[in-house]
Protein backbone atom coordinates (compact mmCIF):
# COMPACT_ATOMS: atom_id res chain seq x y z
CA UNK A 1 0.00 0.00 0.00
CA UNK A 2 1.17 3.27 -0.81
CA UNK A 3 2.14 5.97 1.39
CA UNK A 4 -0.32 8.67 2.76
CA UNK A 5 0.20 12.45 2.19
CA UNK A 6 2.08 13.69 5.23
CA UNK A 7 -0.92 16.30 5.34
CA UNK A 8 -3.20 14.22 6.93
CA UNK A 9 -1.47 13.95 10.49
CA UNK A 10 -2.56 16.12 12.76
CA UNK A 11 -0.59 18.44 15.05
CA UNK A 12 -2.94 18.02 18.00
CA UNK A 13 -3.10 15.55 20.79
CA UNK A 14 -6.49 15.18 22.14
CA UNK A 15 -7.56 15.16 25.61
CA UNK A 16 -9.75 13.50 27.64
CA UNK A 17 -12.93 15.50 29.34
CA UNK A 18 -15.11 14.78 31.95
CA UNK A 19 -18.54 16.22 30.98
CA UNK A 20 -21.97 16.38 33.13
CA UNK A 21 -24.85 16.90 31.08
CA UNK A 22 -28.76 18.44 32.74
CA UNK A 23 -31.52 15.70 32.73
CA UNK A 24 -32.41 16.55 29.09
CA UNK A 25 -28.98 15.57 27.89
CA UNK A 26 -28.68 12.56 29.97
CA UNK A 27 -32.02 11.11 28.66
CA UNK A 28 -30.66 11.70 24.85
CA UNK A 29 -27.46 10.18 25.44
CA UNK A 30 -29.15 6.45 26.80
CA UNK A 31 -31.58 6.76 23.88
CA UNK A 32 -28.41 7.12 21.46
CA UNK A 33 -29.10 10.39 19.79
CA UNK A 34 -25.84 10.91 18.44
CA UNK A 35 -26.27 15.21 19.50
CA UNK A 36 -25.41 17.20 22.41
CA UNK A 37 -26.33 20.68 22.45
CA UNK A 38 -23.91 23.28 24.10
CA UNK A 39 -27.07 24.27 26.29
CA UNK A 40 -27.21 20.34 28.23
CA UNK A 41 -24.04 20.73 29.38
CA UNK A 42 -23.44 20.97 32.95
CA UNK A 43 -19.66 20.49 33.56
CA UNK A 44 -17.09 20.22 31.24
CA UNK A 45 -13.29 21.20 31.30
CA UNK A 46 -12.25 24.93 30.72
CA UNK A 47 -9.78 24.17 28.01
CA UNK A 48 -11.66 21.66 25.79
CA UNK A 49 -10.95 22.17 22.31
CA UNK A 50 -12.23 20.21 19.23
CA UNK A 51 -11.19 16.66 18.81
CA UNK A 52 -10.66 16.28 22.23
CA UNK A 53 -12.75 12.57 23.68
CA UNK A 54 -15.49 13.74 25.79
CA UNK A 55 -16.76 11.16 28.46
CA UNK A 56 -20.10 11.73 29.36
CA UNK A 57 -20.60 10.61 33.26
CA UNK A 58 -24.36 10.02 34.29
CA UNK A 59 -25.51 11.38 37.57
CA UNK A 60 -26.71 7.93 38.99
CA UNK A 61 -23.15 6.82 40.61
CA UNK A 62 -20.79 8.69 38.44
CA UNK A 63 -20.75 6.12 35.85
CA UNK A 64 -20.25 6.24 32.13
CA UNK A 65 -22.94 6.76 29.77
CA UNK A 66 -21.49 8.06 26.91
CA UNK A 67 -18.35 9.29 24.64
CA UNK A 68 -18.34 11.98 22.08
CA UNK A 69 -15.92 13.97 20.37
CA UNK A 70 -15.64 17.64 21.58
CA UNK A 71 -16.75 20.15 18.96
CA UNK A 72 -16.15 23.47 20.18
CA UNK A 73 -17.33 25.52 16.28
CA UNK A 74 -20.88 23.75 16.82
CA UNK A 75 -24.11 24.45 19.13
CA UNK A 76 -24.09 20.51 18.98
CA UNK A 77 -21.11 20.52 21.43
CA UNK A 78 -20.23 16.69 21.80
CA UNK A 79 -20.94 14.43 18.88
CA UNK A 80 -21.44 11.08 20.20
CA UNK A 81 -19.49 8.31 19.36
CA UNK A 82 -20.88 5.36 21.73
CA UNK A 83 -23.61 5.74 24.33
CA UNK A 84 -25.40 3.03 26.73
CA UNK A 85 -24.21 0.87 29.49
CA UNK A 86 -21.34 -1.13 27.47
CA UNK A 87 -17.84 0.28 27.36
CA UNK A 88 -15.61 0.90 25.04
CA UNK A 89 -12.23 1.91 23.76
CA UNK A 90 -12.05 5.31 21.07
CA UNK A 91 -9.36 3.93 18.65
CA UNK A 92 -8.31 2.57 15.48
CA UNK A 93 -9.91 -0.79 16.31
CA UNK A 94 -12.88 1.15 17.15
CA UNK A 95 -13.31 3.31 13.88
CA UNK A 96 -12.24 -0.07 11.94
CA UNK A 97 -14.79 -1.93 13.17
CA UNK A 98 -17.73 0.90 12.48
CA UNK A 99 -16.41 0.92 9.19
CA UNK A 100 -16.98 -2.91 8.39
CA UNK A 101 -20.41 -2.38 10.07
CA UNK A 102 -21.04 0.30 7.42
CA UNK A 103 -19.99 -1.66 4.52
CA UNK A 104 -21.70 -4.87 5.33
CA UNK A 105 -24.30 -2.98 5.40
CA UNK A 106 -24.15 -1.95 1.40
CA UNK A 107 -23.43 -5.71 0.76
CA UNK A 108 -26.67 -5.78 -1.41
CA UNK A 109 -26.56 -2.97 -3.30
CA UNK A 110 -22.81 -3.71 -4.46
CA UNK A 111 -24.19 -7.48 -5.43
CA UNK A 112 -26.11 -5.43 -8.69
CA UNK A 113 -24.05 -3.38 -11.38
CA UNK A 114 -22.93 -0.58 -9.59
CA UNK A 115 -19.71 1.15 -8.20
CA UNK A 116 -20.74 4.20 -6.31
CA UNK A 117 -22.17 4.38 -2.97
CA UNK A 118 -22.26 5.86 0.37
CA UNK A 119 -19.63 3.88 2.40
CA UNK A 120 -19.93 6.25 5.66
CA UNK A 121 -23.36 8.73 6.07
CA UNK A 122 -22.17 10.36 8.89
CA UNK A 123 -24.44 10.11 12.31
CA UNK A 124 -26.44 7.72 11.03
CA UNK A 125 -22.77 5.27 10.65
CA UNK A 126 -21.35 6.51 13.75
CA UNK A 127 -19.46 9.08 12.04
CA UNK A 128 -21.10 12.91 12.87
CA UNK A 129 -19.73 15.55 10.17
CA UNK A 130 -18.14 13.04 8.38
CA UNK A 131 -19.45 11.45 4.59
CA UNK A 132 -17.28 8.71 2.70
CA UNK A 133 -18.61 8.21 -1.49
CA UNK A 134 -17.27 5.43 -3.78
CA UNK A 135 -16.94 6.46 -7.24
CA UNK A 136 -15.75 3.26 -9.22
CA UNK A 137 -11.70 3.53 -7.56
CA UNK A 138 -12.31 6.90 -6.33
CA UNK A 139 -13.02 7.42 -2.63
CA UNK A 140 -14.19 11.10 -1.65
CA UNK A 141 -13.97 12.11 1.80
CA UNK A 142 -15.94 14.81 2.87
CA UNK A 143 -15.33 16.37 6.53
CA UNK A 144 -17.43 19.02 7.90
CA UNK A 145 -16.12 19.34 11.79
CA UNK A 146 -12.51 20.03 13.09
CA UNK A 147 -13.35 16.82 15.56
CA UNK A 148 -12.15 14.20 12.53
CA UNK A 149 -8.55 16.09 11.99
CA UNK A 150 -6.48 13.72 14.30
CA UNK A 151 -8.05 10.48 13.53
CA UNK A 152 -8.35 10.62 9.98
CA UNK A 153 -5.03 8.93 9.45
CA UNK A 154 -6.38 5.87 10.65
CA UNK A 155 -9.95 5.76 9.34
CA UNK A 156 -8.35 6.70 5.52
CA UNK A 157 -6.21 3.69 6.08
CA UNK A 158 -9.23 1.56 7.27
CA UNK A 159 -11.75 3.05 4.59
CA UNK A 160 -8.99 2.24 1.85
CA UNK A 161 -8.51 -1.12 3.48
CA UNK A 162 -12.44 -1.56 2.93
CA UNK A 163 -13.39 -0.41 0.16
CA UNK A 164 -10.09 -1.41 -1.70
CA UNK A 165 -10.06 1.92 -4.10
CA UNK A 166 -7.13 3.02 -5.44
CA UNK A 167 -7.33 7.07 -4.72
CA UNK A 168 -8.57 8.80 -1.51
CA UNK A 169 -9.67 12.79 -2.15
CA UNK A 170 -10.44 15.09 0.31
CA UNK A 171 -12.83 17.64 0.69
CA UNK A 172 -13.62 20.14 3.32
CA UNK A 173 -16.26 22.34 4.29
CA UNK A 174 -16.28 26.45 3.84
CA UNK A 175 -15.53 26.40 7.70
CA UNK A 176 -13.11 23.77 7.71
CA UNK A 177 -11.25 25.33 4.81
CA UNK A 178 -10.30 28.06 7.50
CA UNK A 179 -9.57 25.61 10.36
CA UNK A 180 -5.56 26.12 11.06
CA UNK A 181 -6.02 22.74 13.05
CA UNK A 182 -4.63 21.40 10.06
CA UNK A 183 -2.63 22.04 6.85
CA UNK A 184 -5.28 20.07 4.27
CA UNK A 185 -6.42 21.91 1.33
CA UNK A 186 -9.50 21.07 -0.16
CA UNK A 187 -9.49 18.70 -3.71
CA UNK A 188 -6.22 17.27 -1.63
CA UNK A 189 -5.37 13.61 -3.27
CA UNK A 190 -4.28 12.07 0.21
CA UNK A 191 -3.66 8.32 -1.54
CA UNK A 192 -3.01 7.39 -4.66
CA UNK A 193 -3.28 9.35 -7.87
CA UNK A 194 -6.06 11.36 -9.62
CA UNK A 195 -5.34 11.00 -13.51
CA UNK A 196 -8.81 12.67 -14.23
CA UNK A 197 -11.00 15.03 -11.54
CA UNK A 198 -13.93 13.85 -13.76
CA UNK A 199 -14.44 10.01 -12.54
CA UNK A 200 -16.90 7.69 -14.56
CA UNK A 201 -19.17 4.82 -12.43
CA UNK A 202 -22.12 2.46 -12.75
CA UNK A 203 -25.44 2.81 -11.32
CA UNK A 204 -27.52 0.14 -12.01
CA UNK A 205 -26.06 -0.37 -15.64
CA UNK A 206 -26.81 3.15 -16.39
CA UNK A 207 -22.89 5.42 -16.93
CA UNK A 208 -22.59 8.45 -14.96
CA UNK A 209 -19.52 10.76 -14.27
CA UNK A 210 -18.42 13.29 -11.13
CA UNK A 211 -16.15 15.89 -10.77
CA UNK A 212 -14.73 14.87 -7.59
CA UNK A 213 -12.31 18.32 -6.79
CA UNK A 214 -15.24 20.69 -8.07
CA UNK A 215 -18.91 19.18 -8.12
CA UNK A 216 -21.04 19.30 -5.54
CA UNK A 217 -20.76 17.92 -2.33
CA UNK A 218 -18.53 15.14 -2.76
CA UNK A 219 -19.59 15.32 -6.94
CA UNK A 220 -22.83 13.86 -7.02
CA UNK A 221 -25.71 13.06 -5.37
CA UNK A 222 -26.00 9.15 -4.77
CA UNK A 223 -29.27 9.34 -2.73
CA UNK A 224 -31.97 8.96 -5.37
CA UNK A 225 -30.62 6.06 -7.06
CA UNK A 226 -33.08 3.32 -6.43
CA UNK A 227 -35.71 6.16 -7.44
CA UNK A 228 -33.73 6.84 -10.45
CA UNK A 229 -34.16 3.31 -11.79
CA UNK A 230 -37.53 3.19 -11.01
CA UNK A 231 -38.16 6.47 -13.49
CA UNK A 232 -36.07 5.03 -15.69
CA UNK A 233 -38.19 1.76 -15.94
CA UNK A 234 -41.43 3.11 -16.40
CA UNK A 235 -39.78 5.57 -18.98
CA UNK A 236 -39.68 3.25 -21.70
CA UNK A 237 -41.34 4.83 -24.48
CA UNK A 238 -42.42 8.03 -23.12
CA UNK A 239 -41.58 11.68 -22.86
CA UNK A 240 -40.33 12.83 -19.63
CA UNK A 241 -39.81 16.15 -17.73
CA UNK A 242 -37.04 16.34 -15.28
CA UNK A 243 -37.38 19.31 -13.12
CA UNK A 244 -34.22 20.66 -10.85
CA UNK A 245 -32.28 18.10 -12.81
CA UNK A 246 -29.21 18.87 -11.60
CA UNK A 247 -26.86 16.40 -13.21
CA UNK A 248 -29.60 14.34 -14.97
CA UNK A 249 -29.97 11.59 -13.10
CA UNK A 250 -33.51 10.74 -13.63
CA UNK A 251 -33.13 12.25 -16.94
CA UNK A 252 -29.97 9.53 -18.23
CA UNK A 253 -31.54 6.83 -16.35
CA UNK A 254 -34.75 7.72 -18.40
CA UNK A 255 -32.97 7.45 -21.86
CA UNK A 256 -31.25 4.70 -21.09
CA UNK A 257 -34.27 2.90 -20.87
CA UNK A 258 -35.65 3.80 -24.06
CA UNK A 259 -37.56 6.97 -23.32
CA UNK A 260 -38.35 8.53 -26.40
CA UNK A 261 -37.78 12.03 -25.52
CA UNK A 262 -36.29 13.70 -22.11
CA UNK A 263 -36.06 17.35 -21.00
CA UNK A 264 -33.90 18.64 -18.04
CA UNK A 265 -35.21 21.48 -16.61
CA UNK A 266 -32.11 23.41 -14.41
CA UNK A 267 -31.38 27.12 -13.46
CA UNK A 268 -27.53 26.10 -13.89
CA UNK A 269 -26.13 26.22 -17.71
CA UNK A 270 -22.96 24.04 -16.24
CA UNK A 271 -25.24 21.35 -14.50
CA UNK A 272 -26.96 20.81 -17.37
CA UNK A 273 -23.87 20.20 -20.13
CA UNK A 274 -23.01 17.84 -17.63
CA UNK A 275 -26.15 16.10 -18.45
CA UNK A 276 -26.03 15.94 -21.47
CA UNK A 277 -22.33 14.58 -21.24
CA UNK A 278 -24.09 12.07 -19.00
CA UNK A 279 -26.04 11.38 -21.37
CA UNK A 280 -23.74 10.68 -23.41
CA UNK A 281 -21.91 8.05 -21.52
CA UNK A 282 -25.11 5.48 -22.18
CA UNK A 283 -26.53 4.30 -25.57
CA UNK A 284 -29.92 6.04 -26.17
CA UNK A 285 -32.38 7.00 -29.35
CA UNK A 286 -34.54 9.39 -27.64
CA UNK A 287 -33.65 12.83 -27.65
CA UNK A 288 -32.39 15.04 -24.53
CA UNK A 289 -33.34 18.37 -24.59
CA UNK A 290 -32.22 21.23 -22.13
CA UNK A 291 -34.24 24.03 -20.77
CA UNK A 292 -31.93 26.16 -18.20
CA UNK A 293 -34.29 28.51 -16.45
CA UNK A 294 -35.74 29.18 -12.52
CA UNK A 295 -38.28 25.82 -12.63
CA UNK A 296 -40.96 28.02 -10.98
CA UNK A 297 -41.29 29.90 -13.90
CA UNK A 298 -40.19 27.52 -16.88
CA UNK A 299 -42.99 25.35 -15.78
CA UNK A 300 -45.64 27.84 -15.90
CA UNK A 301 -44.29 29.04 -19.34
CA UNK A 302 -45.07 24.62 -20.09
CA UNK A 303 -48.52 25.18 -18.73
CA UNK A 304 -49.75 27.86 -21.14
CA UNK A 305 -48.18 26.63 -23.87
CA UNK A 306 -50.13 23.40 -23.64
CA UNK A 307 -46.89 21.14 -23.01
CA UNK A 308 -47.55 17.98 -21.14
CA UNK A 309 -45.50 14.33 -20.16
CA UNK A 310 -45.78 10.96 -19.80
CA UNK A 311 -43.83 11.06 -17.00
CA UNK A 312 -42.93 14.08 -14.55
CA UNK A 313 -40.42 13.94 -11.88
CA UNK A 314 -39.66 17.10 -9.58
CA UNK A 315 -36.40 17.09 -7.54
CA UNK A 316 -36.08 20.26 -5.68
CA UNK A 317 -32.61 21.29 -3.35
CA UNK A 318 -34.12 21.34 0.30
CA UNK A 319 -36.43 24.57 0.69
CA UNK A 320 -36.00 24.34 4.61
CA UNK A 321 -32.38 24.57 5.85
CA UNK A 322 -33.60 26.24 8.88
CA UNK A 323 -36.80 25.93 10.97
CA UNK A 324 -37.66 29.89 9.60
CA UNK A 325 -38.35 28.42 5.95
CA UNK A 326 -40.62 25.44 7.16
CA UNK A 327 -43.53 27.31 6.17
CA UNK A 328 -42.69 28.77 3.01
CA UNK A 329 -40.80 25.70 1.66
CA UNK A 330 -44.83 23.49 2.19
CA UNK A 331 -46.21 25.97 0.12
CA UNK A 332 -43.51 25.70 -2.61
CA UNK A 333 -43.84 21.60 -2.24
CA UNK A 334 -47.71 22.76 -2.63
CA UNK A 335 -47.26 24.62 -5.47
CA UNK A 336 -44.75 22.31 -7.39
CA UNK A 337 -47.45 19.49 -6.89
CA UNK A 338 -49.86 21.33 -8.87
CA UNK A 339 -47.57 22.79 -11.29
CA UNK A 340 -46.82 19.03 -12.34
CA UNK A 341 -50.36 18.22 -11.67
CA UNK A 342 -50.92 20.17 -14.95
CA UNK A 343 -47.69 18.82 -17.01
CA UNK A 344 -48.88 15.21 -16.57
CA UNK A 345 -50.41 13.49 -19.70
CA UNK A 346 -53.98 11.50 -18.68
CA UNK A 347 -52.73 8.43 -17.17
CA UNK A 348 -49.04 9.58 -16.74
CA UNK A 349 -46.71 9.59 -13.61
CA UNK A 350 -46.18 12.29 -11.26
CA UNK A 351 -42.97 12.00 -8.97
CA UNK A 352 -42.37 14.59 -6.29
CA UNK A 353 -39.55 14.23 -3.84
CA UNK A 354 -38.00 16.28 -0.89
CA UNK A 355 -35.00 16.36 0.53
CA UNK A 356 -35.93 18.60 3.40
CA UNK A 357 -35.48 16.83 6.75
CA UNK A 358 -37.44 19.79 8.57
CA UNK A 359 -40.68 18.65 6.51
CA UNK A 360 -41.11 15.26 7.61
CA UNK A 361 -42.18 11.95 5.24
CA UNK A 362 -45.97 12.26 7.03
CA UNK A 363 -46.39 15.96 6.54
CA UNK A 364 -44.91 15.85 2.56
CA UNK A 365 -47.00 13.20 1.51
CA UNK A 366 -49.90 15.12 3.26
CA UNK A 367 -49.12 18.32 1.47
CA UNK A 368 -48.99 16.23 -1.95
CA UNK A 369 -52.36 14.62 -1.20
CA UNK A 370 -54.18 18.03 -0.67
CA UNK A 371 -52.40 19.61 -3.58
CA UNK A 372 -53.27 17.19 -5.91
CA UNK A 373 -56.81 16.59 -4.90
CA UNK A 374 -57.33 20.73 -5.83
CA UNK A 375 -56.46 19.93 -8.90
CA UNK A 376 -60.02 18.20 -9.84
CA UNK A 377 -57.82 15.46 -11.70
CA UNK A 378 -58.58 11.23 -10.25
CA UNK A 379 -54.91 10.07 -8.98
CA UNK A 380 -53.20 7.17 -6.88
CA UNK A 381 -50.18 7.60 -4.89
CA UNK A 382 -48.86 3.77 -6.63
CA UNK A 383 -45.46 4.19 -4.57
CA UNK A 384 -43.53 6.06 -1.58
CA UNK A 385 -40.19 5.47 -1.05
CA UNK A 386 -37.53 6.72 1.37
CA UNK A 387 -33.45 6.06 1.95
CA UNK A 388 -31.55 3.20 -0.09
CA UNK A 389 -29.28 1.03 1.96
CA UNK A 390 -26.30 3.77 1.75
CA UNK A 391 -28.15 6.27 3.59
CA UNK A 392 -29.34 3.31 6.51
CA UNK A 393 -31.15 6.38 9.27
CA UNK A 394 -30.67 5.67 12.81
CA UNK A 395 -32.42 8.89 14.57
CA UNK A 396 -35.49 10.74 13.50
CA UNK A 397 -33.31 13.85 12.37
CA UNK A 398 -30.78 11.30 10.32
CA UNK A 399 -34.14 10.96 7.75
CA UNK A 400 -34.85 13.56 4.80
CA UNK A 401 -35.54 11.34 2.05
CA UNK A 402 -39.09 10.71 0.67
CA UNK A 403 -40.44 10.44 -2.74
CA UNK A 404 -44.18 9.90 -3.75
CA UNK A 405 -45.00 8.49 -7.34
CA UNK A 406 -48.56 9.92 -8.13
CA UNK A 407 -50.34 7.86 -11.27
CA UNK A 408 -53.74 9.83 -12.92
CA UNK A 409 -56.51 8.12 -13.71
CA UNK A 410 -57.71 10.67 -16.47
Amino acid sequence: MSEYASSITSSYTPKRLAVKLNAKGEQFVMQGHPWVFSDNITKINDDAKSGDLAIIFGKNKNKVIGLGLYDGNSPIRIKMLHSGNTSATINTAFFNTKIKEAFAKRSTLLKTNTNSYRLLFGENDGFPGLIADVYAHVLVVKIYSEIWIPYLDSILKSLQTTSKVKTIVIRLSRNLEQSKLHNLENGAVVYGVLENEVVEFVEHNVNFSANVIKGHKTGYFLDHRANRKQVGEWSKGKTVLDVFSYAGGFSVHALANEAKEVTSLDISKQALEIAVLNGKLNRYSGSHKTIADDAFIAMKTMIKNKQTFDVVVIDPPSFAKQQSEIELAKKKYAQLAQLGAKLTTKKGLLVLASCSSRVIAQTFFDINAQALGEVSRGQECILKTYHDCDHPISFPEGAYLKCGYYRFED
